[in-house]
């Protein structure tokens, strides 16, 4: 079977670091990618440091089939992200021109001035391309495997679905979930010899509350929906015999 390419997202930006703002992009991107069967393995938050962005990028930009950054490509002093994946890359940033040519023509529609800070949103590393937004008017960029998308959540959005068709995936990444009112502690062993028969399989144990009582869901994950099908009965079985079998969701 061939394994399924890997996607890892790079999120960027002080404010997220500092709480002051939550990300609602994390969880967007991995559930459509996901579907289309592009697992993520990896998330990373980090500083609007230029050293760090440059780094991490070329970092994760050998080791997974493709990047999705979010933030800093606005228009202030602070928004570095384009300048840094173009020095990760050796190349010049430059204005954009196909993305000068869609803000140009949108700052003229509402009457504003295309003005120098409102230009910075056409800088993008040398050999970019763009990523379409086909409801606003606010591109994304992509170079090699790095797609580089803004952080406001309804922006990324609309440039995320336009360029998720693009890309090649895989089997769906699908899950069986079975919530069950057992203590971790006390199926532990048990669960631990169901994924040891399912290697390939992701198999996690995650308690919580629900409705003011206890709960531990267990999770199979995994691209072979027959296997995550198979070991979901057993953990279901399992949770059964040493307890409540409160549901089970596939």
């Amino acid at each position: 079977m061939t394994a399924n390419p890997t996607a890892c997202i790079v999120v960027i930006g002080n404010e997220i670091l500092s709480g002051r703002t939550q990300d609602a992009n994390i969880n967007y991107i991995a559930k459509k990618l996901g579907a289309s069967g592009i697992p993520v393995q990896e998330v990373r938050i980090i500083p609007d440091v230029p050293d760090v962005i440059v780094k991490t990028i070329n970092e994760v930009r050998a080791k997974f089939t493709y990047i999705f950054t979010t933030g800093g490509i606005g228009p202030t002093h602070d928004d570095i992200t384009a300048e840094c994946i173009a020095q990760a890359f050796g190349v010049p940033l430059e204005h954009n021109a196909e993305a000068l040519a869609i803000l140009t023509e949108y700052y003229k529609a509402i009457g504003k001035e295309l003005n120098e800070a409102r230009m910075r949103m056409s800088h993008a590393p040398k050999g970019a391309s763009v990523l379409t937004n086909p409801v606003g008017k606010f591109p994304g960029f992509k170079i090699e495997n790095v797609h580089i998308l803004p952080g406001v959540p309804q922006v990324m959005q609309n440039i995320f679905d336009n360029l998720l068709p693009s890309l090649s995936g895989g089997p769906p990444i699908v899950m069986h979930i079975v919530t069950c009112d057992v203590r971790e502690g006390d199926l532990a062993e048990d669960l631990r010899e169901i994924a040891l028969r399912y290697p390939t399989i992701d198999i996690g144990s995650y308690p919580g509350v629900r409705n003011d009582q206890f709960v531990t869901q267990l999770i199979c994950k995994g691209s072979d929906a027959e296997m995550v099908a198979t070991a979901g009965r057993e953990v279901a079985e399992m949770a059964a015999r040493l307890g409540n079998l409160l549901d089970v969701a596939a």
